[in-house]
């Protein structure tokens, strides 16, 4: 008889390790929402056309296509010398990140347009490149340094607490330093950011400990040929990721953010005070949402919170940005379920790379968070360029402006129509995203329970044979 699988054993990290590996991704996603933020505006103010720089940004995804499934290859080959897994990966990323993101950040004001378009493609390039060494590597840590699911899904829990910091960090500093009433450049925004984002960072590369990898194992060296095998078979991660994508590719709302405050509520400092209103929901549900998924099956919950996100959505919309009260009213109320969305959005990933294991024999991590980050990137290119390229069909004006400041005593002014598609780009298109992915989500299958058996039979604890005896179903 094999033995039952351990549901409440006991935590594996040390509190130190937690909150380092925590802390990374303050510093992390100040660089995420550098790119997913504020990209797009930087963009729109430096006097490029819309239609070309969304194409732009449209064509140099097709190397994070490419470079996201060869470094999950890459990761899932490579074996350092000393033994781990991933916190090589994670210590050659903080010297990388920060330098692209500077780099991206500086294109030369006096240049030519295919100069700027240029020196964008490049930076793109290399800093789509350095994020990518740092994603798959922290995310996959989660299953290297605990086999403990409740003590995994406390972590990817919490992490959005931190990442909402660094996110918050980033949104403030990139909203006050360019406002019209402070002035100061992006170049520069980027570089104080950056700096303070680096320092977060660092502490996980000191007190990480990876005990739950094997680094004699060769289970992961695998063909290209199984790589995709894996992949085919590992239907619940597509599925996922179908609607993850669905979703988040249309979230242009993000990317617009400040045009929208500075064009429809008159003033880019108003993207704050959307901020403040939600922070206070958004800080309570991360705290209690842990406790709640332990008594709710996780995906359940996360496909009530995609409906109320979007019925709530088109209340937004079809109630208008004229009256700012009821925006902000709605607004708040939305930022419960859509907090909870974003708290759970990469919990699934270690359920996939379990059901993956258990139902291939393949230990293949690396290709399966290479899959979370892939979505995640080219979901965050997407937004942008559709914003972009949805402005132009609205002919949007182009400006050239280093700060909200500078383009405030421009007085540059859009059309009517202009702005009705900023209220369209704005508020219904991630909407519809989310109806979109409710139609991926149906066809998910995979619940706790079942993911906890499955660990259990793939960290040797429990027999194939009992396991199937004890699942809810026949995967």
């Amino acid at each position: 008889m094999g033995k039952t699988p351990k549901l409440t054993i006991a935590w594996q990290t040390s509190l130190r390790e937690r909150n380092s590996y925590l802390v990374y991704f303050v510093g992390q996603n100040m660089f995420y929402q550098l790119i997913a933020g504020f990209l797009t505006t930087y963009l729109m103010m430096t006097g490029v056309n819309m239609l070309k720089a969304g194409t732009v940004v449209m064509a140099v995804k097709v190397w994070d296509a490419v470079n996201d499934a060869l470094f999950g290859a890459l990761f899932d080959k490579v074996q350092f010398k000393s033994g781990k897994k991933c916190l090589p990966w994670v210590r050659i990323s903080t010297v990388f990140i920060p330098l692209a993101s500077i780099f991206l950040f500086a294109i030369p004001t006096g240049s030519s347009e295919t100069v700027k378009l240029a020196w964008f493609a490049v930076a793109y390039l290399l800093w789509d490149t350095a994020y990518t060494i740092c994603d798959v590597p922290i995310y996959t840590m989660v299953t290297t340094i605990t086999s403990n699911l409740d003590e995994r899904n406390t972590l990817m829990a919490r992490r959005p607490i931190l990442a909402g910091i660094g996110m918050g960090a980033t949104t403030i500093a990139f909203t006050i330093f360019p406002s019209e009433s402070v002035g100061l450049s992006y170049t520069l925004t980027a570089v104080i950011v950056s700096i303070l984002a680096t320092v977060t960072m660092i502490p996980i590369g000191v007190y990480g400990k990876e005990r739950n990898y094997d680094p004699n194992s060769r289970d992961e060296n695998f063909t290209i040929r199984q790589m995709f095998s894996y992949l085919v078979r590992n239907k619940y991660l597509l599925v996922y990721y179908g609607g993850y994508i669905a979703a988040n590719a249309l979230l242009t709302n993000n990317t617009l953010s400040l045009i929208a405050s500075y064009y429809l509520f008159g003033n880019s400092m108003f993207n704050l005070v959307i901020g403040a209103l939600s922070i206070v929901p958004q800080l309570i549900l991360a705290l209690v949402l842990p406790s709640i998924l332990r008594r709710v099956d996780k995906f359940k919950a996360y496909v009530a919170c995609n409906v109320a996100n979007i019925v709530l959505g088109f209340i937004i919309f079809f109630g208008g940005y004229e009256n700012v009260v009821f925006f902000l009213i709605f607004t708040v109320l939305r930022s419960i379920p859509a907090s909870a969305i974003g708290i759970m959005n990469f919990m699934f990933t270690p359920d996939c790379a379990e059901y993956g294991r258990y139902k291939t024999g393949t230990d293949a991590k690396g290709i399966t968070f290479a899959i979370q980050t892939f979505s995640a990137k080219i979901t965050s290119a997407i937004a942008s360029s559709l914003g972009m390229l949805i402005l132009g069909f609205f002919h949007w004006q182009e400006v050239s402006a280093s700060s909200f400041e500078e383009l405030q005593a421009l007085g540059v002014t859009q059309t009517p129509e202009a702005l009705r598609g900023l209220w369209i780009t704005y508020a219904l298109v991630p909407v519809l995203g989310y109806v979109a992915a409710l139609v991926f989500y149906a066809f998910y299958k995979l619940n706790d329970k079942d993911v906890q058996i499955m660990a259990a039979v793939n960290a040797g604890e429990l027999s194939r044979e009992d396991a199937e005896k004890q699942l809810s179903r026949k995967y």
